[in-house]
């Protein structure tokens, strides 16, 4: 039975991924390094930091600091948030489905506390949720299955009992590593794309979301 719904946020309740690639492009241009959208995509569901140290790692800089590009990402990130961002097709049906079954909601997103506030916010949606849970408090982000784990206890529920929303692949990987029930939502193309499959079921949005999966994951 499923006992507690877990979203993941960027991409999946906001359409926040075009807002994260701008900054990171941005800010990353300034110390030389200029990304693609197959590295975008790569790094979908990890943490900032982890991004910083990858392409660090990656291409040594010396004219900032790792913090100081972190934290002019998440800056540039928050004007885009406030000025830009709007909620994914579905998000308030979602939620009012979940609300009427009486089932706790919770998420936990890679994104800093500080930005999923802002986005939660900015969506007027921060009152539905039991738990809000950031993966910079984990030692390690997504596809590890921590973020999960720790969002489960705090809603008090077992993890095989949690339905998880997840948009990114390596955010599918680490609700299946945790052993919840799983719905993917990928974006555009990547619908297409087998590996999206291992969820429970595979929706073009949250809009498709229906009586019949419910029945079906409560079966």
């Amino acid at each position: 039975m499923v006992e507690a719904v877990i979203f993941d946020m960027d991409g999946l309740l906001v359409d926040s991924e075009p807002l994260w690639r701008a900054a990171e492009k941005k800010v990353f241009a300034t110390v030389d390094i200029h990304l693609t959208e197959t590295d975008f995509e790569q790094f979908m569901g990890f943490k900032i930091n982890e991004v910083v140290d990858f392409w660090y790692n990656h291409k040594t800089w010396t004219d900032k600091s790792k913090t100081d590009v972190e934290n002019e990402i998440l800056d540039e990130l928050e004007f885009l948030i406030d000025t830009q961002a709007r909620a994914q097709p579905g998000v308030e049906q979602v939620i009012n489905f979940f609300e009427g079954k009486k089932v706790p909601l919770a998420i936990a997103s890679s994104s800093p506390s500080l930005i999923i506030k802002s986005v939660l916010k900015k969506l007027n949606i921060a009152q539905y949720f039991k738990v809000v849970h950031s993966a910079e408090m984990e030692r390690y982000g997504k596809p590890h299955p921590a973020v999960y784990l720790t969002t489960a206890r705090q809603l008090q529920v077992s993890p095989v009992n949690c339905l998880v929303f997840e948009d990114s692949f390596n955010g599918l990987l680490a609700a299946k590593a945790a052993r919840t029930k799983t719905i993917s939502v990928p974006e555009g193309d990547a619908y297409n794309q087998t590996r999206f499959d291992i969820a429970d079921f595979k929706l073009r949005s949250l809009t498709d979301f229906t009586e019949e999966h419910w029945i079906k994951l409560n079966g």
